[in-house]
């Protein structure tokens, strides 16, 4: 019994997607998605609420012209969000009507890549998180796999293959218009200051089906670090091989250069790229440092949660202390929500008391220290409503 509805090829196991996808109830599904995904617009200016004021009429003429082979997604709108590193990263924002239909791609061959993504893969996939891939990981360290590579690919989104992508879509989908349509949305193009860029390479981060197509291309490498023996951990583009000598661990660098650079066309980040011994020094990953003894938040993600905290509390804003503090809870929940599993203990102490200290200083402004905090306890910050990062600590 197939397990879907549309044509397959039992002797490829490709398939044939068209039939579903040129249905409204599809169209209509993949809209709810985005919608709950929120974001801004694309370059046409259209907003989620603008599109969905005329919904059936968008998704009617959405389905006249993919019916019709008329459909052409429209360049994504290029914006800038800082790195920790002080640089800034390029994140594609299509349309509204794109997302849509990018969505209801996404959702007919998701469960189709699923069935030969491996289980190393933990990013960007149902069921499996960071958290999951960090107890994996301190797992590999307790039996032996003390010796790291820790690698990075440099500009992963940027410098994907459009030719290798399609080639390796083929290898699980038959349907041209399928293929067509994908082709047309890596090539797209971007729109940055009311200037057209062509994109002869790369998914742009943004677009709601790039996480998919990302995974589709390096479970190639997955799959052929497997073969050569070495045991791969990934989480979108970066990823940890585990090693029980430190020779073994040079050679599987090796190997990671030759296989990313000779088949997917891709470079390791030489800043980003090292070998260690993670029992010694522990090993960073998905925002976490670890060594399977101990882990705690990265010092990276630490510094930019305080920075975080630092600019919602600055003295010089036109909020009372309890506006203060509803604004920094969100980033107090987020942050203990994922940190707080495996934890130290005396790391949130201590950040938890720096936030009281300076939810102190905005409400003290030129007033001492010592009075402050004799007038303003922490007991009176609870009941005004302050979160604290230690009840998240074993959540």
């Amino acid at each position: 019994m197939k397990r879907w509805n549309e044509k397959y090829d039992d002797k490829y196991k490709r398939y044939s997607l068209s039939g579903q996808l040129l249905d409204v109830r599809s169209l209509r599904k993949a809209w709810t998605k985005v919608r709950a995904n929120r974001g801004s617009g694309g370059v046409d200016g259209e907003s989620l609420a603008s599109f969905e004021a005329n919904l059936e009429q968008n998704l009617t003429e959405t389905l006249r012209l993919l019916k019709e082979k008329h459909y052409q997604p429209q360049p994504v709108r290029r914006v800038y969000i800082p790195k920790s590193d002080g640089r800034q990263r390029p994140l594609g924002i299509p349309t509204i009507r794109d997302r849509v239909v990018q969505q209801a791609i996404k959702d007919l061959l998701e469960p189709i890549f699923e069935e030969i993504f491996l289980p190393n893969s933990h990013g960007y996939r149902a069921g499996k998180n960071a958290h999951q891939a960090v107890v994996k990981a301190e797992a590999y360290l307790n039996k032996g796999y003390r010796w790291v590579l820790d690698a990075d690919i440099q500009g992963f989104f940027d410098h994907v293959n459009h030719q290798i992508m399609m080639d390796l879509v083929r290898e699980k989908v038959a349907d041209g218009r399928i293929l067509d349509l994908l082709e047309a949305f890596l090539k797209s193009g971007v729109m940055e200051d009311g200037k057209f860029a062509e994109t002869m390479e790369g998914t742009p981060q943004g677009g709601v089906i790039s996480p998919l197509m990302a995974n589709i291309y390096l479970n190639h490498f997955d799959r052929r670090m497997g073969e050569e023996g070495f045991l791969l951990l990934r989480y979108a583009d970066d990823f940890l091989v585990f090693c029980k000598e430190e020779w073994e661990a040079k050679k599987a660098l090796e190997m990671a250069k030759q296989i990313l650079g000779k088949e997917l066309k891709l470079t390791l980040h030489p800043d980003k790229t090292r070998i260690m011994n993670a029992r010694v020094h522990g090993v960073e990953f998905v925002g976490f440092k670890f060594n399977g003894r101990w882990r705690r938040p990265r010092d990276k993600a630490t510094k930019r949660f305080k920075d975080e905290i630092r600019y919602r509390t600055r003295r010089q804003q036109p909020r009372n202390l309890q506006m203060v503090i509803q604004n920094i809870n969100p980033v107090i929940r987020g942050w203990g929500n994922y940190f707080g599993k495996g934890a130290g203990f005396n790391r949130f102490i201590h950040l938890d008391s720096w936030i009281r200290m300076r939810l102190r200083c905005f409400k003290a402004k030129k007033r001492s220290q010592p009075v402050i905090k004799y007038t303003l306890p922490g007991s009176v910050l609870t009941k005004t409503g302050l979160v604290s990062l230690i009840s998240f600590i074993h959540r």
